[in-house]
């Protein structure tokens, strides 16, 4: 008995050493993908994790996922196709867009104009997420909600990034056009580029719904996006009075399809848009937009000088029509997260536990595109998260 008992733990010792770890490892909590390019292609793309935990699908550089404010970038491309047709006006009264008259009312003689919505610096704020705004509801009333303007600054003189801003902005495009926001964009925009983006899941069919990256909240739950192979019944938020879009009176809400957050698109797609930025508007060897409008739309229309604007930490220094520049190099700012200095343009995405970007270096003709989901809370060199600081090494030399 003694002899048995010493051969019976010995086995069970070894039944537990021979156990591979995989079969009781928790699936990786954080899904990404990436793809590089230069202005003839896709240069490498890769991914980990998984775009959905219930059904153990893998993340993919192909799979659309919600890019939060990168979408910012590519309603300015809108704005500027426009603007070249002469359908809008860059500099005048937005309110001539819109059909009211559109003021802060601590400064009702100074107008709003396009140009000021796309880089910030129109006065209004978020005011907790009036930028939500569902059917039935107008932009002009959520502009109503005290604190809904900067009363310490006029427009055109302080940066303070604001989501409002953009909803603002698809008003004026459906009101200057005739087009809902959602289809606004995707004829003048991502169909021309060959892309199956959307805004919202709107014209989004069921194949793209079945690779969507599924978000998580940090505790698990689902933030965004748990589609199960089809695209949301309503593509906007609604206040449980049905989603009648028939009856939408163009330029009333332009928050419907949320134009400050909510285009879903790849990586590879995203890339796209990247090297077309390269190419200083030409994409299939035509002008999707002229290089003089790309140059406008990528440089810097405020720079922060330590006191006209709120940097949120260091992570906003200098902004154009709908794109960032890094780095600022002014005190204050911690917006390299590089770490080298290196000069890039394109814009960040934050929301629901995830990062995003599409950033571009235009002197040495490169870029990367990339997206970071469920991630934890964590404090980088920069005022980026550390996966992203990572990522961004990925971003070629030339």
């Amino acid at each position: 008995m003694r002899l048995v008992l010493p051969l019976l733990l010995l086995l069970a010792l070894g039944a537990c050493r021979a156990r591979p770890p995989e079969a009781t490892a928790a699936p990786p909590r954080e899904a990404s993908a990436w793809a590089a390019l230069d202005a003839a292609g896709t240069t490498g793309a890769g991914a980990a994790g998984l775009a959905d935990r219930a059904s153990g699908r893998a993340a993919t550089a192909d799979n659309p996922v919600r890019v939060a404010s990168v979408s910012k970038l590519v309603v300015a491309l809108g704005v500027m196709r426009l603007a070249e047709e002469g359908r809008v006006d860059l500099d005048a009264d937005v309110s001539g867009h819109l059909d009211w008259p559109l003021r802060n009312p601590a400064h009702p003689n100074r107008a709003i104009t396009l140009r000021a919505l796309l880089s910030h610096t129109s006065s209004i704020k978020d005011e907790g997420d009036n930028y939500v705004i569902p059917l039935g509801r107008t932009v002009r009333d959520a502009l109503g909600r005290p604190g809904s303007f900067d009363a310490d600054h006029p427009p055109g003189a302080f940066f303070r990034y604001s989501n409002m801003n953009y909803p603002v902005i698809a008003s004026a495009l459906e009101r200057a056009t005739g087009e809902r926001f959602d289809r606004l964009i995707a004829r003048t925009v991502l169909r021309p580029l060959g892309l199956q983006a959307c805004f919202n899941w709107s014209g989004c069919g069921d194949s793209s719904a079945a690779r969507a990256v599924v978000l998580y909240r940090p505790d698990g739950t689902v933030a965004r996006d748990d589609l199960r192979g089809r695209p949301p019944a309503c593509p906007v938020a609604t206040e449980g009075s049905g989603c009648d879009l028939a009856g939408y009176v163009l330029g009333d809400n332009g928050a419907l399809f949320s134009p400050q957050g909510g285009l879903r698109i790849s990586m590879r797609e995203l890339a796209v848009i990247g090297r077309m930025l390269l190419n200083r508007g030409r994409h299939g060897g035509r002008a999707f937009l002229s290089a003089r409008s790309v140059d406008e739309l990528l440089r810097p229309a405020w720079t922060f000088d330590g006191r006209n604007g709120d940097t949120s930490g260091g992570f906003y220094c200098a902004y154009g029509l709908g794109s960032q520049s890094l780095p600022a190099r002014v005190p204050g700012c911690r917006d390299d997260p590089s770490g080298t200095g290196r000069r890039l343009a394109g814009h960040a995405g934050d929301a629901y536990s995830l990062r995003s970007g599409l950033w571009l270096d235009r002197a040495a003709g490169v870029g990367i595109a990339y997206f970071a989901a469920n991630l934890a809370p964590a404090e980088g060199r920069s005022a980026y998260h550390p996966v992203e600081e990572r990522l961004l090494a990925k971003l070629p030399e030339r």
